[in-house]
């Protein structure tokens, strides 16, 4: 399987022009709060449109992790927590609408890593099923509204994570447009191999975007691929040839993508 080069970065400009001097093939924007002012949503379709006109044609535009300390999950009780319960699906609705006038796509999270919040918001729902439940719900309102141009990314919490094959059954049944996270799939099984592999060979068809990035398969740790126990010889031949992905890596300067460059490279001497 060929390698597309996908990178990372902010609405920000000086990120967006170290990006462009490799030249991608795909580009995800991760968007935070200032993006979603008046001036920011036409500050970041300026930039959408800025990196389209660089030949860019694969944008995928991640809606913003954080609001005030917490998470956004897509299961926020909206009585608990009306703040974040507005943002969470103001965003969504935004980035949708975003990603369809500029023909890209948009990127929710399920859910997140069961911290920030998360503990509160799930015993609201009085079980993992019925939280579970309510997160699909909210999912097929928001695939409504996208239909194409909407995927929604696995998590390291059991809201919304991949590894389960009944889970994925539920999931596959709901006909999402999926986003898979190889790290998060390896760190919700504990670092097992062998069921990170069935899990993305099990939903192979019905996933349109990878995050390539290792891990140690314990915490949420972001590494640069080739430094963590992730068996990547066996993933790649099992990703979607039709998805795009980008290089999901923790960096040292956001102004400097060197370690996404790494990861590529890495995979690249491994004859991808």
């Amino acid at each position: 399987m060929f390698m597309l080069l996908g990178l990372k970065a902010s609405s920000d400009w000086g990120q967006i022009k170290d990006r462009l001097q490799y030249h991608p093939d795909v580009f995800e924007f991760f968007t935070d709060v200032p993006d979603f002012t008046s001036q920011g949503i036409q500050h970041l379709r300026q930039a959408i449109e800025y990196v389209q006109d660089q030949g860019v044609t694969n944008i995928v535009l991640h809606q913003p992790m954080n609001f005030k300390g917490y998470h956004s999950e897509l299961i926020v009780p909206e009585q608990q927590f009306p703040e974040l319960h507005e943002f969470v699906m103001t965003t969504a609705h935004q980035l949708i609408d975003l990603a369809i006038a500029t023909d890209s796509q948009c990127l929710i999270h399920g859910s997140y890593d069961g911290e920030h919040g998360f503990k509160a918001m799930l015993s609201a729902y009085g079980s993992l099923q019925n939280a579970q439940a309510a997160c699909y719900h909210r999912l097929d309102q928001l695939k409504k509204l996208g239909s194409d141009h909407v995927m929604f990314e696995n998590s390291i919490s059991p809201v919304f994570a991949y590894g389960d094959p009944q889970v994925e059954n539920e999931i596959i049944r709901h006909q999402f447009r999926l986003v898979a996270d190889v790290s998060h799939i390896f760190i919700s099984l504990h670092g097992d191999n062998e069921r990170l592999v069935a899990s993305l060979r099990h939903l192979k068809n019905n996933i349109y975007h990878y995050h390539l990035v290792d891990s140690l398969g314990q915490t949420h740790d972001s590494l640069p691929i080739g430094t963590g126990k992730i068996d990547w010889p066996s993933v790649i031949p099992l990703l979607n040839p039709s998805a795009t992905t980008i290089y999901e890596i923790n960096l040292k300067n956001q102004l400097d993508c060197q370690e996404q460059l790494a990861s590529h490279q890495y995979l690249s001497t491994l004859g991808y």
